[in-house]
């Protein structure tokens, strides 16, 4: 049965610092149990922040970054390299600096790779790329929006109920309209998902959420562990 978590730390950037601590004892205890670690990213001012703090913390020297994969649980279907893409955000905060293997970054497609302008077509071979890992992700790490969606998965939206691994979505209600996005059983199928947010505009939907509320962030939880990482201005209602 999937344990609920729920850590309240005082500020933002001590968030971010909680965050990556956290991180780093996972990457190296995956690593310890099965050679590799799996992590899912998300964007968002806080996630940059983690990734700063990650590359610096002492503990960091203990991770085999050639070991780590790197996913994305959803991603603006843009041209690679534009500034507003999850990939190029967490690329630039540190990804670059790091020793990993690029083959085991699992950036989502762009709007201007082999798939063209054809979000399904992407979708699809994201989700082949997400199989034939055997679907295993360690960590699962999502942002909650001031609506409670996760990923790009909004309230009433179709795409909650669609089936697969990472799907696409032409309308989304935040710009731009079309995203890849997981799924909710992929999202499900994380051993732990953390679900992070900081800011008094996270407290209404963390609330409702943790009062066993209808949003789609209620529906992200991990196998063994669902872990809510907030300060305590997200926290201040629930």
């Amino acid at each position: 049965m999937s344990e609920t978590v729920v850590v309240v730390v005082p500020d933002a950037d001590i968030l971010a610092s909680t965050v990556a601590a956290r991180l780093a004892i996972r990457i190296i205890d995956a690593q310890a149990v099965h050679g590799t670690a799996s992590v899912v990213l998300t964007g968002g001012r806080v996630a940059a922040k983690v990734l700063r703090q990650l590359r610096d913390l002492p503990a960091a020297a203990a991770i085999d970054w050639s070991r780590v994969d790197l996913w994305w649980g959803d991603e603006r279907f843009l041209p690679a390299g534009d500034p507003d893409r999850n990939e190029t955000q967490a690329r630039e905060a540190v990804l670059d600096a790091l020793p990993l293997d690029p083959a085991r970054v699992h950036a989502m497609p762009a709007s201007d790779g082999p798939d063209g302008d054809d979000a399904d077509a992407a979708a699809e071979r994201y989700s082949a790329e997400v199989s034939a890992a055997g679907l295993r992700f360690d960590v699962l790490m999502l942002g909650v929006g001031e609506d409670g969606h996760v990923a790009s998965l909004f309230p009433g939206h179709p795409v909650l109920e669609k089936s697969g691994v990472a799907v696409a979505t032409y309308d989304s209600p935040k710009p731009p309209p079309t995203r890849i996005t997981l799924t909710l059983a992929t999202i499900g199928n994380a051993d732990e998902v953390w679900l992070v947010a900081a800011g008094p505009d996270k407290a209404e939907p963390i609330g409702t959420v943790l009062r066993g509320g209808d949003l789609p962030a209620a529906h992200a939880k991990g196998v063994r562990k669902t872990l809510f990482l907030l300060d305590e201005a997200a926290a201040s209602k629930r």
